[in-house]
């Protein structure tokens, strides 16, 4: 660098038109940044307080649920109130826990499989009418699942009336249909594999690789995040799921978790506030153990938008 090109820089760095310009902008840029770390914490604060109320009723002994004013710290401290939940002899907390993580690991199993399949069909091979077909897929998303209830119940019952297996008052209407793939998922793994390189594809087909080869050895090694997202997301469902359970179910015996509680809550005449709350803190804890122990995995599916060729 020249002598003229250094004192030139040296002239520009020391200018008090520009020191005076930049000092307003980096102060307006700390101030809109500070702003907005404010507005995120009360966001977050707004999410997390129903939860510390949960797990705070869930601590007190009876009559301290019923407060005014309300303390959010539990005076004295009942952790007793786990054990009652999961020994109360009207509430077989041990079944519905099974009854319910049946259902959520065949629902993601069927989910991953069914909707990975049909995704790669979308995203990798060519066919004629798939854009049409792909559009009617996605129509269904606005579909509820309460506008289908009645017909999905109708075909059930009449499965069971021709074919030798029961579907009504047993847990296989609430996990099969999820072997039928998911509009969503389908579309959001389809738009993963769309980002995976098609060179991968084609130099694996000159090796006389199968298209189910490539699909078992490239398309699936390579979109772990994806699925892991489509999995989480499945299992949540499942285990939070009211509604089918309600619909189908007809037995205490095979009551999902989120049945249980309803029932749970209904069958006193005055609620146990704080044994109800404790029975929902377990219901929800396998959910976020899970998204903590998946959370890398799961960020990143979110994050990321597949491999850049």
């Amino acid at each position: 660098m020249s002598t003229l090109e250094t004192e030139i820089q040296n002239r520009v760095s020391n200018s008090p038109t520009i020191s005076a310009t930049a000092r307003p902008v980096a102060k307006r840029k700390h101030l809109e940044r500070w702003v907005a770390t404010i507005a995120l914490l009360l966001i977050c604060i707004g999410f997390a307080l129903p939860f510390v109320w949960m797990l705070s009723t869930s601590l007190k002994t009876l009559d301290k649920t019923m407060e005014v004013p309300p303390h959010f710290w539990p005076s004295p401290m009942v952790p007793g109130n786990y054990w009652k939940v999961i020994n109360h002899p009207k509430l077989d907390f041990p079944l519905l826990a099974r009854n319910t993580l049946i259902i959520a690991v065949l629902s993601v199993l069927g989910t991953v499989i069914s909707s990975s399949l049909v995704a790669y069909g979308f995203a990798k091979v060519r066919f004629k009418g798939s854009g049409v077909l792909f559009v009617m897929m996605l129509a269904t998303m606005m579909i509820p699942f309460p506008v289908m209830m009645v017909s999905l119940f109708s075909i059930f019952r009449w499965l069971g009336d021709h074919t030798p297996v029961q579907f009504l008052g047993t847990l296989r209407p609430l996990w099969l249909p999820t072997w039928f793939g998911s509009a969503f998922n389908i579309f959001l793994l389809r738009q993963f594999f769309m980002t995976i390189p098609d060179e991968l594809s084609e130099a694996a087909l000159m090796d006389g690789c199968s298209e189910w080869g490539i699909f078992q050895r490239i398309i699936l090694p390579l979109s772990k995040p994806a699925l892991s997202v489509v999995a989480l997301f499945t299992f949540m469902g499942a285990w939070n799921d009211f509604l089918g359970p309600l619909v189908y179910i007809q037995h205490p015996q095979q009551y999902t978790l989120a049945l249980g509680l309803q029932t749970f809550q209904s069958q006193h005449g005055g609620t146990e506030w704080n044994l109800l709350m404790a029975a929902s803190v377990l219901v929800i804890l396998p959910v976020i153990i899970l998204f903590f122990l998946a959370q890398k995995t799961f960020i990143q599916g979110i994050a990321t938008t597949g491999l850049k060729g």
